[in-house]
């Protein structure tokens, strides 16, 4: 157990507020979800980061009610002012499978949260405020849900694509199995054509993807004596996670006997924050797109293809370090 959840009964913690120099400016691409929600808190309550957008694309919900969901989360922070982009609804090749099942029939895990009224989706799309945001350079991009909008960024506009910063992704696996087969992980399975088009255009022009996959996001549980530990510290903040967890706690009960959810996305925003979180290996990757295998990430950890790495493939996690991150700036939120 880590420092931070050994004293989550003690006396209230409160952070000081302080500035970070050279805060750096972060896209959120996700699919809202449960766990990107929690991604997103943690993203707009760390002061290392400015988040300049979220981006939306379909996956664990379709996009439009991923926009809404997204409109939900920045509500309850008090931060509508966070723009929220629509991006592609359906995946480059194959058939759209939402993961409703898994994030409740809202995909808030079935919290059936108030719409935020008039927010109405903007006409400017996902990618073109990608193009336009990331071409002013020194703009990162943390991908919490499939890579469409990307892929779509390649085909219209590459040199924007070439101008991000870093590019954190959750997604893939290595040795760990998959959660929607046994080889593949949930987003890269979902639009497995546009994870290709990733990894190969990142080949093909010297950089490098951190993928931050299954085998370091397992261990990464909210248990419910965590949860109730929030709940004691901050009422507001811990009932709200515990109304768009509930779902997804008996989710994982039922299909991976987990006491608990594991909450993949919040990971990738703590490791962009604190790289030394995860630690791994330098490797040329790729995507399989069709058969059993679809959505599998190929890593060639051993090198037989003698290609250039172009991705960091994360295999270990200081899973005390990631709570000792996330809980304090998610208690730290006052409504």
């Amino acid at each position: 157990m880590s420092f931070y959840v050994a004293l989550l009964l003690a006396e209230p913690i409160f952070l000081p507020n302080f500035e970070v120099e050279n805060m750096k400016k972060v896209i959120i691409d996700c699919d809202p979800g449960i766990d990107d929600s929690l991604a997103i808190m943690l993203a707009l309550n760390s002061p290392e980061l400015e988040v300049i957008g979220i981006t939306i694309v379909a996956g664990n919900s379709p996009a439009e009610m991923g926009f809404r969901n997204a409109k939900k989360v920045l509500n309850f922070l008090g931060r509508l002012d966070v723009p929220v982009y629509v991006g592609a609804e359906r995946p480059r090749v194959r058939e759209y499978v939402n993961a409703l099942d898994t994030h409740g029939e809202d995909g808030l895990g079935e919290s059936f949260l108030p719409d935020v009224p008039e927010q109405d989706i903007p006409e400017q799309s996902a990618v073109e405020f990608m193009s336009k945001a990331l071409k002013g350079g020194d703009v990162s991009v943390i991908a919490l849900g499939p890579l469409t909008n990307l892929a779509k960024l390649i085909d219209s506009d590459l040199d924007a694509f070439l101008s991000i910063e870093r590019l954190v992704s959750m997604g893939g696996n290595f040795r760990s199995h998959g959660n929607c087969s046994p080889v593949a992980e949930y987003n890269y399975w979902e639009d497995p054509d546009s994870a290709k088009v990733v990894f190969d255009t990142l080949y093909d022009h010297h950089r490098m993807i951190e993928m931050v996959g299954l085998d370091v996001t397992r261990p990464i549980v909210l248990t419910p004596e965590i949860l109730e530990d929030m709940k004691k510290k901050n009422p507001v903040v811990g009932d709200f996670v515990e109304k768009i967890t509930k779902f997804y706690f008996k989710f994982h009960w039922e299909w991976e006997h987990i006491r608990g959810c594991v909450i993949n996305d919040p990971l990738a925003v703590a490791h962009f924050i604190t790289p030394d979180i995860l630690s791994g290996i330098e490797a040329f990757t790729e995507v399989e797109t069709g058969g059993i295998s679809m959505g599998q990430t190929v890593v060639d950890s051993m090198g037989f293809y003698r290609k250039d790495s172009n991705a960091c493939i994360y295999t270990q996690v200081d899973t005390a370090a990631f709570w000792d991150l996330f809980l304090p700036r998610i208690l730290e939120i006052r409504r």
